[in-house]
């Protein structure tokens, strides 16, 4: 890592290809484009400090924006669109159902499930699918990073989304989830719940939520799920009845006793829950990618050559991994990336050139898939005047197959991890073809 100087790139400097003109921006522009005084603003409330937030999260938000050719955009969100087609179909349900938990196949909510999170590697050949996640996590603190990017490099900068278009989608989001299920009936009273929520590391943007919330005048709890009490015909709080549970919990079937008011109020259809156990069997166990990398069998399913053809360029080879097949996976393990079946985020997630043998032991038993490695691509950015290359990942927010936002994530390490100097969320600005 070298010391360096900002380089002024100037748009008519960049090749017509935005492929080659997002990377080169990405390796070669330096510039500072967040407006700190802006953010602060953007996060005042009564009660709150910036100041904190920064101290108790210094790494949350990097100081720079990260640039994707608007070709790659639009293949992510046409992945995502036939992911959907794929996941409506009779035939995936039946197989993806098969090992989820009871709640997720005894009850089908009509809410379709907010805030599924699509994360992408920017591979060699394009973006290629790393995961898929329910109840994704960043969404109003980029929303609030929108807003306070400043101009970059002369004669170049590029539209995103406004934070505030960003915001209204988010609200309309839960508004459609409840008319889904609840049709005209007023919603009153909403419960963002997870664990322990003041001690989470996204905790901030619980309180962005409540604020949008109440300002289209709805009630607004946060809280924790052992909080709750069920009598049978509402769930409860403090004797207020909760209409709408907006669920951060990582128990993605409401196992543990903590939750049982919760996941008795669900299956009784007393509460509206988004997102819910069948979305996250539906989108985001691990093993639904072997399912999605099985060109034959989604073939046989039905799924269109147009469609498989995406899904073939996009997600990266899948298998579980069983003791039958572990010592060809570990043969090979610096092709792989292992994860567990059941996790979320990079929680028990490790590159096979990095995993050591007592660990790979421990992965043989069963319970994890291997998935082609596709390394991250890279945003180099200055720190202290000194170059750095973070590795990056795209997000995309995703409700019923649409994207709203895209955002990424800078980090250096095995994964994300919100600790890299220079890292953190980062805006994405789309960069489009001449």
């Amino acid at each position: 890592m070298t010391a360096h100087r900002p380089k002024l790139i100037n748009r008519a400097d960049l090749p017509p290809d935005c492929r080659e003109a997002a990377a080169i921006l990405n390796q070669d522009c330096f510039c500072r484009t967040v407006d700190h005084a802006a953010l602060q603003r953007a996060f005042e409330w009564e009660g709150f400090s910036y100041q904190e937030l920064l101290a108790s999260r210094p790494h949350l938000f990097a100081d720079t924006r990260v640039y994707v050719a608007q070709t790659h955009l639009d293949f992510m969100a046409g992945l995502i669109k036939a992911i959907g087609r794929v996941v409506a179909l009779p035939a995936w349900q039946k197989r993806v159902l098969a090992y989820a938990p009871e709640n997720a196949r005894c009850f089908e909510p009509k809410a379709a499930g907010a805030f599924l999170g699509f994360d992408f590697h920017l591979g060699d050949d394009g973006p290629r699918l790393i995961e898929i996640n329910t109840n994704a996590g960043g969404g109003m603190l980029v929303a609030r990073l929108l807003g306070a990017q400043q101009a970059c490099c002369p004669s170049f900068d590029a539209a995103c989304a406004t934070r505030h278009g960003v915001e209204e989608s988010f609200a309309a989001m839960f508004f459609e989830e409840w008319r889904l299920e609840r049709g005209n009936t007023p919603l009153n009273c909403i419960a963002i719940v997870d664990e322990s929520p003041e001690e989470q590391f996204l905790s901030p943007e619980f309180e962005l939520f409540r604020q949008l919330f109440e300002a289209h005048g709805i009630a607004t709890r946060v809280l924790s799920p052992s909080e709750l009490e069920f009598d049978g015909q509402f769930l409860r709080h403090d004797g207020q009845v909760i209409d709408l549970v907006y669920n951060r919990l990582t128990d993605f079937a409401l196992e543990e006793p903590g939750n049982a008011a919760l996941q008795a109020a669900y299956l009784a259809g007393a509460v509206v829950l988004t997102p819910h156990p069948r979305a996250h069997a539906l989108y985001a166990d691990k093993r639904n990618l072997v399912a999605l990398s099985d060109d034959a069998w989604l073939a046989a399913i039905g799924v269109s050559a147009a469609d498989r053809q995406l899904i073939k360029l996009g997600v990266p080879a899948t298998s579980e991994v069983t003791p039958e097949n572990a010592v060809s996976f570990w043969a090979t393990r610096k092709q792989w990336f292992f994860k567990p079946c059941a996790g979320y985020g990079s929680k028990g997630a490790y590159r096979g050139d990095k995993v050591t043998k007592r660990v790979f032991d421990e992965i043989a038993q069963g319970g994890f898939i291997a998935q082609a490695l596709v390394p991250p691509s890279e945003r180099h950015l200055l720190v202290d005047g000194v170059e750095h290359r973070l590795k990056l990942d795209l997000r995309n927010y995703v409700y019923r197959d649409a994207v709203q936002l895209v955002s990424a994530r800078l980090y250096q390490g095995q994964t994300t991890n919100f600790r890299t100097r220079g890292g953190g969320f980062a805006a994405v600005f789309p960069v489009g073809c001449r």
